[in-house]
């Protein structure tokens, strides 16, 4: 008889490990609070004077496409066959206070001779060196840390793990990623651009540690991509591809409760009906499972409580009514004081004077994402989680902010917009029961935070296993779809008897 899994939140990483699971041979029933799957990573439409603007509303940048191409293979499927993995060069633009623009490439060669341009040859050397650095931290920790649920034990002592065990010492786990981006770079320019990496685990350059250095080497050495089409069109296809494996979707049906004995889990309830289930994955945000669906272990929920969420954000969706040919796919323009604006959002968790502001522009690449000659920005400000602020008065706030910060670079913005919608954290929380309204869970905050986040087994309660950005590998779109792998695979090797 198929055995039963239950995989509660249709997010990437619980569709990733809904499809191996099908693939595997379980039968699957995916339960999915909102009306469509996909998590964070979803889509908007909003109608202007102009006619019709279409917008991603979570990750805009695709890293790591073999994990996704791996994935589909698994399943049957050619990835190519159904989804373009676009590159996306200049990877970035960035705008500085001080009137300087840099465009950003995964060709090293153009990369080197932008740096050789704008800021002197001798910080082009350096990026050379500071490249090599970030694929050895990629090199020595990507098969343990990325690849591996290292907290089973007999799976990180495995022989072929023994050499990179031994170097571990070599990861840069004792200094902050500032301190180490200093080491390389002079320019207080590139010294902020290179800052910027820790944001994608939702953590402070200044607090974590300089192993995420490795993230610099995922977007330059391995390239950032766009999913043509949009970047729902990869949930799109992994909900379509998780149905025609027999999984079972039920959208507009949170669960309420994991049910279980003490000891093991047993299945769900939602709508006050109960599901039976051998096992279940969880992609909830494991704090808040803790915290609203698993009774009964106050003290592992007290002990993840103690742990930091990391960044939120505030989404500004502007329908634009003219083009700006000054911008690229992906833009950012830096505040003036980075560490004061992490000192903000983590220390005194207020929402920043002055945010950075990163805007994508898909219409750059689809350009029936908005009206002819009009654009969609997607504009990111990085905020603190849930602590009491007042959203809707830091609504208006932020957009100041971010149309002040654009006139300083001689772009005129406001007068442009032409229809408009926000997302504030406690929006995030509400659509996505994220801990605190975080966006990647749990920060990377400290020395030991980045290496242990909730494993992807748990210790409490046989028979359930958790994946997505608040457990392991972490936050990020290929890592959450590692998640699902790695909890999909546990499931198997407990229902294979030994």
């Amino acid at each position: 008889m198929q055995k039963r899994v239950i995989v509660i939140g249709g997010g990437l990483a619980g569709l990733s490990g809904a499809i191996r699971l099908a693939r595997m041979g379980f039968r699957v029933q995916l339960f999915e609070k909102n009306t469509r799957p996909g998590g964070k990573m979803n889509h908007l439409t909003l109608q202007g004077s102009m006619g019709e603007y279409r917008f991603g509303t979570g990750p805009s940048l695709l890293t790591m496409p073999f994990v996704f191409d791996e994935l589909f293979d698994f399943a049957g499927i050619e990835r190519s066959s159904v989804l373009d993995f676009v590159p996306v060069e200049p990877i970035c633009r960035y705008f500085y206070p001080d009137g300087t623009r840099l465009s950003t490439f995964a060709d090293k060669t153009r990369m080197m001779h932008e740096l050789h341009s704008v800021i002197s040859p001798e910080e082009a050397r350096n990026y050379e060196a500071f490249l090599d650095y970030t694929k050895r931290i990629y090199d020595l920790t990507a098969e343990i840390f990325l690849f591996t649920p290292f907290q089973e034990l007999r799976k990180l002592l495995h022989l072929r793990h023994i050499p990179t065990l031994l170097r571990l010492p070599q990861i840069d786990a004792m200094r902050s990623v500032h301190k180490a981006v200093t080491s390389y770079f002079h320019d207080e320019r590139l010294i902020q651009l290179f800052d910027r990496y820790p944001t994608y685990n939702g953590s402070s350059p200044f607090e974590a540690p300089a192993t995420l250095n490795i993230i610099p080497w995922v977007e330059f050495g391995l390239g950032g991509f766009y999913v043509r089409g949009g970047m729902y069109r990869l949930a799109e296809e992994m909900t379509r591809l998780a149905e025609n494996l027999g999984v079972k979707i039920m959208t507009e049906c949170p669960v309420e409760k994991i049910l279980h004995d003490g000891k093991r889990v047993s299945g769900v309830q939602a709508k006050g009906e109960k599901f039976d289930a051998d096992y279940v994955m969880c992609n909830a945000d494991v704090v808040e499972a803790h915290n609203t669906l698993i009774e009964g272990f106050s003290s592992r929920q007290q002990r993840l409580n103690r742990l930091e969420p990391s960044v939120s954000g505030m989404v500004l969706y502007w329908g634009m009514k003219r083009t700006f040919p000054e911008l690229e796919h992906h833009n950012i323009f830096f505040s003036s004081n980075y560490r004061h604006e992490f000192e903000q959002i983590f220390t005194q968790k207020i929402a920043p004077d002055e945010p950075t502001v990163y805007i994508s522009i898909s219409s750059k690449t689809d350009a029936f994402h908005a009206p002819a000659n009009g654009e969609n920005w997607f504009v990111l400000l990085n905020m603190p989680y849930l602590n009491g602020q007042n959203w809707q008065f830091e609504k208006d706030r932020m957009k100041s902010a971010v149309l002040k910060r654009l006139a300083a670079s001689g772009i005129d913005a406001e007068s442009a917009i032409d229809c408009e919608y926000t997302h504030t954290p406690q929006d995030l929380y509400d659509l996505y029961r994220s801990n605190k309204g975080s966006i990647y869970g749990i920060s990377s905050n400290t020395q030991m935070a980045a290496f242990m986040r909730p494993a992807n087994r748990s210790r409490d309660l046989k028979g359930l296993y958790f994946c997505g950005g608040s457990s392991h590998p972490g936050g990020g779109v290929p890592l959450v779809v590692l998640s699902g792998k790695m909890a999909a695979e546990l499931i198997q090797e407990d229902a294979i008897p030994t």
